[in-house]
């Protein structure tokens, strides 16, 4: 073989990210958000790149000076914010391992995670101490507490508090440690909807090349040039990769805080002028409400990415309509760092045509670095729009194996060096990628397979539904049929036949619900998704008639 004369050695780290941000951005801003109520004028704190750099110094030696070894892990409970974006650098670039933890579990969860992590220390944003703190005597292995803000930290032991770690940190460049790019860098766990969660372990290389793609055109296509809101929670999947990205290229980020209600995210992009945001559907379609209703200034945003969980038709081209914003649906998982794939038509397809939001609706055109499969039972199945089996993926930034799981577990989500992905769907010959359900979601009926998120998608493209999950029942001659629970909007006045009458055009007649119930809102999981486990507990307790 005769081998490239190429640095193939040269380390893929986020200290690069760093050092990029610090130098070559170091005039690029992060603006957290402190009062809504101050805005346009004031309200948020800012400061730059070059500015965090120094903190991130700093930060690091109190780390050192806490007693930590390499590889440890590092607890984050903690909002979007200046102080947390300053962990992501400053945690991975020294060695240990940034642990973010979801705010929104459920108590044992946050327990079973901080424990099966062996969490060291754990920063807690002083609005987020009365969560944390009735748990820490379940948490053995965490030695300090670290309180980011003045806030009281009443039930915790062993506080310290952020600045004053910093100020007493001293002055200076930090000596960075030499970091393996296979190292670890960050911990993020799945949101547990079935078992335990389960730890996904991303390396600096894969962090690195996920960032990476995101400055490609038919990806993120982020840039120098933008500014970045990430509504997203930095708790799930590292905020989708976004300050990671933004390191690399310096883009601004604008942290919304814990103010994620519409009226104040739309007060502060007016305020800010973002480029690009992220978010779920749940928090999406509130904001698209409250615009429609006080037409606020989006003019700014020049595309947003959104998923989670599948974004309904609806909502893009309600924000590219009505308001200017081109909204593309995004799909991953944790354990997929998070993005895989993401919906944009190529340059051929006319806009605004039947085929353009066919597109849009899907889950778009795998990204490069990843490969994808259609698996069946049959085998693997040809990218010909048709076939139809569990989506299997692999690539630089996909997880192998599952941190702190048993084998068992592993096993059940790896075959080989695939990810099973647990979601069904198609492929065609460009690479896009249509999923029709959630491989526990699929609704078998008279032997015949029946989507539940094409359901849930017609239906929630009505003008007067807000929400709608659907789930399978037990039926006697059918083996199973779909029961659609909808959210109404508000003052909607609509009923079971009008959903049906709806339906009609849109789907095949036998998928027509018989069963439909109006319910004051779909259950979530800790990061927006719809909880449907809840609505199958709910209807085998008779509480869905």
């Amino acid at each position: 073989m005769l081998e490239g004369l190429m640095q193939n050695d040269y380390p893929l780290t986020v200290q690069h990210m760093l050092s990029r941000m610090r130098t070559v951005y170091a005039d690029r801003e992060v603006v957290t958000l402190d009062d809504p109520t101050a805005l346009p004028a004031g309200g948020v704190s800012r400061a730059t790149f070059g500015e965090i750099g120094d903190r991130v110094d700093r930060l690091a030696r109190a780390l050192a000076k806490l007693g930590l070894a390499e590889g440890d892990r590092v607890g984050t409970f903690a909002w979007n914010n200046q102080r947390h974006f300053e962990l992501y650098m400053a945690v991975p670039c020294a060695g240990y391992v940034l642990h973010t933890l979801n705010i929104r579990l459920f108590a044992e969860q946050t327990v079973f995670i901080v424990n099966n992590a062996e969490d060291q220390v754990v920063f807690v944003d002083d609005s987020l101490v009365p969560l944390l703190a009735p748990l820490v005597d379940q948490m053995p292995n965490v030695r300090h507490f670290i309180v980011m803000g003045d806030g009281p930290a009443d039930g915790l032991p062993n506080v310290l508090r952020y600045e004053e770690l910093l100020a007493d940190a001293g002055d200076g460049p930090y000596d960075w440690p030499e970091v393996d790019e296979r190292s670890a860098a960050s911990l993020c766990y799945t949101s547990g909807t079935t078992g335990n969660p389960k730890g996904v372990l991303y390396s600096h290389r894969s962090v690195s090349l996920h960032a990476t793609s995101s400055c490609m055109a038919d990806a993120g296509g982020i840039s120098s040039k933008d500014r970045l809101l990430p509504i997203v929670p930095m708790f799930h999947v590292n905020a989708w990769g976004t300050p990671f990205a933004a390191a690399l290229t310096g883009a601004s980020l604008i942290m919304p805080s814990r103010f994620l209600q519409a009226e104040p995210l739309a007060k502060l992009i007016e305020a800010e002028r973002p480029t690009t945001v992220y978010g779920v559907p749940t928090v999406m379609n509130d904001l698209l409400r409250y615009a429609d209703e006080h037409q606020p200034d989006l003019s700014s945003v020049e595309r947003g990415l959104c998923g989670g969980s599948a974004v309904p038709v609806g909502l893009m081209r309600g924000f590219q309509e009505r308001h200017g914003m081109r909204i593309f649906q995004g799909w991953g998982m944790t354990e997929t760092s998070p993005v895989c794939s993401l919906a944009l038509p190529p340059a051929e397809v006319e806009e605004g045509s039947d085929e353009y939001w066919r597109l849009r609706a899907g889950q778009g055109r795998v990204l490069p670095w990843v490969d994808m499969r259609i698996a069946s039972d049959e085998g693997i199945e040809p990218w010909d729009g048709e076939s139809v089996g569990e989506v299997q993926v692999r690539g630089p930034w996909i997880a192998s194996r599952y941190f702190g799981a048993t084998d068992a577990d592993n096993a059940e989500k790896f075959d080989g060096e695939w990810l099973r992905t647990g979601d069904i769907g198609i492929m065609d010959a460009k690479g896009y990628v249509q999923l029709t359900d959630r491989a526990k979601d699929l609704i078998k009926s008279g032997g015949e397979w029946i989507s539940s998120v094409e359901l849930e998608n017609a239906i929630m493209e009505h003008d007067l539904v807000l929400e709608a999950a659907v789930i399978a029942r037990p039926d006697e001659r059918w083996d199973e049929r779909p029961l659609a629970c909808v959210v109404l909007v508000e003052g909607g006045d609509l009923s079971a036949d009008d959903v049906r009458s709806h339906l009609e055009p849109m789907v095949a007649k036998w998928w027509l619900p018989e069963s439909i119930v109006f319910i004051d809102e779909v259950p979530k999981t800790s990061v927006g998704k719809f909880d449907k486990k809840v609505l199958r507990a709910r209807l085998e307790a008779g509480e869905l008639a």
